[in-house]
């Protein structure tokens, strides 16, 4: 391989710089369009698991914050409750996804959610500058909830019983003073999504749901699911980089999605028909996921909104701004 000569290699070095200035400057008007703004971002996948993503994670929400972008954290656990339940020689089952959780199990879910993975992320923000607090949905009353009741059709295919789910709840009310109190602090809030009963009972709640609620209590422009997968893919497994509300309906009544993406485009719709203005469904294996989609044009993953299907809006910072023709935001 031939040597460079020092001219080549500041050559390289100052391209590179500049780009790192066009990107700066590419950003800008992001950064000054949602100044001040709410984002609920949940974090999961193996951005979660993955230290060094944990890391940048950290890093990128220290960046939001200093740039008066007020972050709240939800975040999952399944795999980790998963490992600990296996250790300890518990038996874990699921229906339609959710975990059945009995007495003993939901000890052990607070457990590992609020003393182990909440901390961690709380540790990760702490040592890259932030000021993050750790809470429980049971904090402060944070996330009630109630008990899933299941229906007629959900039987156990062995006795024939409808399913108890135990201690699996849903939201039903968010106290968003007590959130909404942090956005002019410098205190970044981590949220374990247990939730607490009208009798004080602990509720394991699948950590898109509660992170929905919290995005539609405190009237979020931006919820934001960091995941395992590209975004939302159609039927040919391609990523679909924009969809509207209807568009996203549309997928789930006609066999579109599959999986977990069900749930996720459920709760996505649920938060923006209760006032969130954009959703967006990212890869968190990708490392500054989160301002490659939000603070330059080229951005990564699936983008809903409720925005018209009218294609003369789908401009990339039209999406990306989420603006209406005169100037406001949608």
């Amino acid at each position: 391989m031939p040597n460079k000569s020092p001219t080549t290699l500041l050559k390289k070095t100052r391209e590179e710089w500049i780009e790192t200035a066009r990107t700066l400057a590419e950003a800008l008007p992001y950064i000054q369009t949602f100044k001040e703004h709410t984002f609920v971002i949940k974090f999961g996948g193996s951005a979660m698991t993955e230290p060094s993503l944990t890391k940048t994670f950290a890093h990128d929400l220290m960046l939001l914050k200093e740039i008066g972008i007020n972050p709240v954290v939800i975040h999952g656990g399944g795999p980790q409750i998963g490992s600990t339940l296996k250790n300890l020689g518990m038996k874990s089952s699921f229906y339609k996804g959710l975990r059945i959780t009995d007495k003993s199990t939901i000890k052990i879910v607070e457990k590992v959610l609020v003393e182990e993975i909440n901390k961690s992320i709380v540790e990760a923000i702490n040592e890259a500058g932030g000021n993050a607090i750790g809470l429980s949905g049971k904090s402060g009353r944070l996330i009630e909830a109630e008990k899933i009741i299941l229906n007629s059709q959900d039987l156990d295919s062995d006795s024939g019983e409808i399913v108890d789910l135990g201690y699996v709840g849903e939201p039903t009310k968010i106290n968003s003073e007590a959130l909404g109190s942090f956005a002019s602090t410098e205190i970044i809030p981590v949220i374990s999504p247990i939730g607490i009963g009208i009798n004080d009972e602990t509720y394991n709640i699948n950590a898109d749901t509660a992170a929905g609620a919290i995005a539609s209590a405190v009237n979020a422009s931006k919820f934001i699911l960091l995941t395992d997968v590209e975004g939302v893919l159609d039927k040919e497994d391609q990523l679909v980089e924009q969809l509207t509300l209807k568009t996203a309906t549309n997928m789930l009544n006609d066999g579109s999605l599959s999986g977990g993406m069900i749930p996720k485009i459920e709760t996505c719709a649920k938060a923006i028909n209760e006032g969130t203005m954009a959703v967006h469904i990212l890869d968190g294996r990708i490392p500054h996921v989160l301002l490659l989609e939000l603070f330059t044009d080229h951005g990564v993953g699936t983008m809903i909104n409720n925005s018209s299907d009218d294609p003369t809006i789908w401009s990339l910072s039209a999406i990306k701004l989420c603006k209406l023709d005169d100037g406001t935001i949608n």
